[in-house]
């Protein structure tokens, strides 16, 4: 314990002189152990030995890209964001656009395959079509990625998940038009391509939710094979035919605006509730929220699918797996925009990849 003399000015400068002889002491002893020496490497840094493999393991590479056609907004966003990590990377992007031909398709990808690109990112147009070229490529050694739509032939795969999107779709809908609404429960379905796996798994997922709601009526259920016209053309048949519509369960955007279209159009007394699902791109996305041509989107978001598909470039060009082994899945997470929950970036433009 400290006594009332040590704190008296002159003894604790004596205090302070005796602890400073006391640490210099115990420094000069341990001085060579405890001050760190400087090394080169301290005063230039180590270099990372994984740092020239990781940028070697790109150069040279090919990546084939073959989506459904590169006029909407979802093959080019995508590939806005693939060239981005392309060009700092250095390998090449090869674009086959076969313009929504299955055909001229499958045509790309056989040309491809003869190519031999390290990897093939591609967008099925159905379960089945390109079924035998994807054996083909997988023969050649080609790693293959479907983008948002699946086939029979397991590939790796990025997207949506489309029963889940289906039944977040029919759920939307049940809460508008269901019991306790006051409204007649009517609903009219749009479907794509029927042997689109966005059709026929969105489709389950609607059913399954609407199955469990017995005061919910489907008066439609139609392919418009993503086409926006037909939408509109069909929408205004229901319209007609069931003027008390409460919802329609569109299955993309892109053909939905002409079923939204068909609904504003009627000016119909009480609201009927288009709900559809796309790649969250601001102009068919949030504007069109804010328009009233949809109630509710259902958004995997382009910018998220652009970089699921960098990671898994990067992750196949390092580890050279073989084009057997199991394939896995990254789906894409699925927001529900509204009217009233846009933020400034639910959206995307592509000033966003650059």
């Amino acid at each position: 314990m400290i006594s009332f003399d040590q704190l008296k000015p002159g003894a604790v400068c004596k205090r302070a002189l005796t602890l400073g002889a006391v640490i210099g002491l115990v420094g000069g002893l341990a001085g060579l152990s405890v001050i760190p020496q400087t090394t080169m490497a301290h005063a230039e840094g180590l270099e990372d030995p994984t740092l020239a493999p990781y940028l070697e393991a790109f150069k040279g590479k090919k990546i084939g890209y073959v989506p459904f056609s590169m006029s909407f907004d979802l093959a080019q966003g995508w590939l806005a964001g693939m060239q981005k990590q392309a060009d700092e990377l250095g390998y090449e992007i090869i674009v086959r656009d076969p313009n929504w031909n299955t055909d001229v398709g499958s045509q790309a990808m056989n040309q491809l395959i003869n190519e031999k690109p390290d990897i093939i990112v591609y967008m099925n147009p159905d379960l089945q079509s390109y079924a035998k070229i994807l054996k083909k490529a997988k023969a050649a050694g080609i790693q293959l990625v479907a983008v948002n739509l699946k086939s029979v032939v397991p590939t790796h795969y990025i997207g949506e998940d489309w029963q889940l999107n289906g039944a977040a779709e029919a759920e939307y809908i049940v809460s508008k038009c269901g019991e306790g609404s006051g409204r007649s429960g009517k609903v009219s379905i749009l479907q794509g391509i029927l042997t689109s796996a966005a059709s026929a798994y969105q489709l389950k997922g609607v059913t399954d939710v609407f199955a469990k709601h017995p005061e919910i009526e489907v008066v439609s259920n139609q392919s418009a094979n993503w086409d926006a016209g037909k939408a509109h053309e069909i929408t205004q048949t229901v319209l007609q035919q069931h003027p008390d519509l409460c919802g329609v369960v569109g299955f993309w955007d892109g053909m939905d605006i002409g079923a939204g279209a068909a609904v504003k159009e009627a000016n119909l007394a009480e609201p009927v509730y288009v709900v559809t699902s796309g790649g969250g791109a601001k102009e068919a996305a949030c504007d069109k929220l804010k328009d009233g041509t949809y109630s509710a989107y259902m958004n995997y978001d382009v910018r998220t699918m652009a970089h699921d598909i960098n990671t898994v470039i990067k992750i196949l060009l390092q580890s050279k797996p073989p084009v057997d082994m199991p394939a896995f899945s990254l789906p894409t997470e699925m927001v529900m925009l509204t009217k009233d929950n846009l933020k400034p970036d639910s959206c995307w433009v592509m000033d966003d990849f650059k």
